[in-house]
């Protein structure tokens, strides 16, 4: 059988930034990845509620990764009740009929170093490869002295996926941009530019529908309202 390198790169994506791409353009040219699933997800455990409804973030995901060979947006979470865990997002994939090995579960630095608060951590380890990409000021060179108990299982892109017979942790340095979904929430709340922060199409997306914009302290901005759209995406699955 043909080993397959399949990417996945999960998160809230409210919105998704550069620094959400920057990741995904790093693990795809050290892995040589033949696909990669952008999946934003339902509502995260460990996280408040999105700001942006699942329309609107499954829309900025679709926008960023058109004309990008070999990505694609999937709504395999928005589909399934929340919450949205890692656990069961890999699952399915196996259940697709993807080994643990074809499987590279994307994650930066900085949130790896809290996957020991995960659902079924240390188990979900073996459901997949988790290549890990550096972050402004997390570096993944800082993980094995940060995470001793986990550095036996930690490698790098030099070591060829196809001769890892078991699911490990490929830590990958590269640079990425220093942005947040919640810089620019914030940029977007003080009516500053986002400009270079997100993709030009998602840029535009996010004013046109005036998303994290309001006018009412205290109050959401106006894509929480109620979106007949969004009805496509909360259906269980």
């Amino acid at each position: 059988m043909t080993h397959r390198r399949i990417g996945i790169l999960g998160g809230t994506f409210d919105p998704i930034h550069r620094g959400h791409v920057d990741v995904g353009t790093a693990a795809e040219a050290a892995l040589s990845l033949d696909r990669l699933f952008v999946i934003p997800s339902q509502a995260p455990p460990h996280r408040p509620a999105p700001h942006a409804s699942s329309f609107h973030r499954f829309a900025m995901v679709a926008l960023t990764v058109a004309g990008r060979a070999g990505w694609r947006a999937s709504d395999l979470e928005l589909r399934t009740s929340p919450p949205s865990y890692t656990t069961s997002t890999l699952k399915q994939f196996h259940v697709r009929g993807y080994r643990p090995t074809e499987l590279f579960f994307l994650i930066g630095a900085d949130a790896f170093a809290e996957i020991e608060s995960w659902k079924d951590y240390p188990a979900l380890l073996g459901y997949s490869h988790f290549a890990v990409v550096s972050r402004p000021g997390h570096p993944v060179q800082s993980l094995p002295v940060q995470m001793p108990h986990l550095a036996r299982l930690m490698t790098n892109p030099a070591v060829g996926p196809e001769t890892l017979d078991t699911p490990s942790i490929i830590l990958i340095d590269a640079s990425t941009a220093d942005v947040s979904s919640t810089a620019i929430r914030e940029l977007r709340s003080q009516g500053r530019p986002i400009a270079g922060h997100v993709d030009v199409k998602v840029q535009q997306h996010i004013e046109q529908h005036g998303l994290y914009t309001s006018s009412i302290p205290g109050r959401r901005a106006m894509d929480q309202q109620p979106d007949p759209a969004a009805g496509r995406l909360h259906g269980k699955g």
